[in-house]
């Protein structure tokens, strides 16, 4: 006979009580974290977390068995939620079908959500008050195979100082792997098309400035030691975690927001379920402040319209 998990426990979140089973299985082996302390430390961040998610569709990667087992993309709300925890409905027309996707509106869904072993959030960088027209640009970092984290750090200065000349605020997070990732606040006024050809105007003026950035479409054809600013997160559908989600790894790494200041000194590696908790009690989130800072961007597509930049292609 099968030896029994350990008792179920009741988490009270915001006037919600979230029943968390198997809180004892472990989930990152690398220090022994369980789902309850997955969830613990989800609300330990609570405010951060919900910044970051509320009113987006969002995809859930879930591991049933800890991060050492099968991973489960998510898009649709897995059955058996409370009546309190809210939907987004949304069309994928390559398949010419609908999903109700988990839209997160406060803490209790996030917890429910880790009850039903999600480790990372992945949402949308549109609303559900218009699904089809982004409020967030995504600056997407990601080094190559050969490409080591201080170049990393070089290029998102020069992604910086671009943002600056534009005028443009950008909030810098770790991924919670080998890159960094830099949001930007815009009005919903274009679609994913629009914004995914202002955010490749945006990538190609970053590798004109460094050949340590990389805008060559085809991954066999990049330099290996380059940063590829990935301006495709932006198209439709596309999603990477999000501000204080967890990766699933056995480290348990977070992908954190940061300052600039940060940008010359942080060791993503540190950044664990382990350690955010006690840095966002101290510190706050820094991306507190990115609903004050929307960027309009007429400039880029100008930019777009400058060099020929046309829809590229899904």
């Amino acid at each position: 006979m099968a030896a029994k998990g350990s008792p179920a426990v009741e988490l009270e979140v915001g006037g919600h009580t979230v029943r968390i089973s198997n809180p004892d299985r472990v989930y990152f082996p690398a220090r022994g974290e369980t789902k309850l302390d997955l969830a613990r430390y989800y609300l330990a961040v609570g405010d951060g977390i919900v910044r970051a998610l509320r009113d987006r569709p969002c995809m859930l990667h879930r591991f049933p068995a800890g991060v050492g087992g099968e991973k489960v993309h998510q898009k649709r709300l897995p059955h058996g939620a409370p009546p309190w925890v809210r939907t987004v409905r949304v069309h994928f027309p390559r398949y010419d079908r609908h999903a109700d996707e988990l839209c997160v509106t406060r803490l209790a869904d996030v917890v429910w959500a880790v009850q039903m072993s999600t480790v990372e959030f992945h949402p949308w960088n549109s609303r559900r008050a218009d699904t089809e027209r982004p409020d967030e640009w995504r600056i997407d970092l990601d080094p190559m195979p050969e490409c080591d984290f201080a170049t990393v750090r070089r290029v998102a200065g020069v992604a910086r100082e671009v943002l600056d000349e534009l005028g443009a605020v950008g909030f810098p997070k770790t991924s919670g792997g080998g890159g960094l990732h830099v949001y930007v606040r815009i009005p919903p006024e274009w679609e994913f098309g629009e914004v995914r050809r202002a955010a490749l105007a945006f990538a190609r003026e970053v590798e004109r400035r460094t050949r340590e950035a990389t805008t060559v479409w085809w991954r066999k054809d990049r330099d290996p030691r380059a940063v590829f600013v990935d301006f495709n997160q932006n198209a439709r559908d596309h999603t990477v975690a999000c501000a204080y989600s967890v990766r699933g790894v056995p480290e348990a790494t977070v992908s954190t927001p940061i300052t600039w200041a940060e940008v010359d000194s942080v060791e993503p590696g540190e950044l664990t379920i382990a350690t955010v908790p006690a840095r966002f009690a101290e510190l706050g989130d820094p991306h507190a402040g990115i609903d004050e800072h929307p960027f309009s961007l007429a400039p880029l597509l100008e930019w777009a319209d400058r060099d020929g930049v046309d829809h590229p292609s899904e």
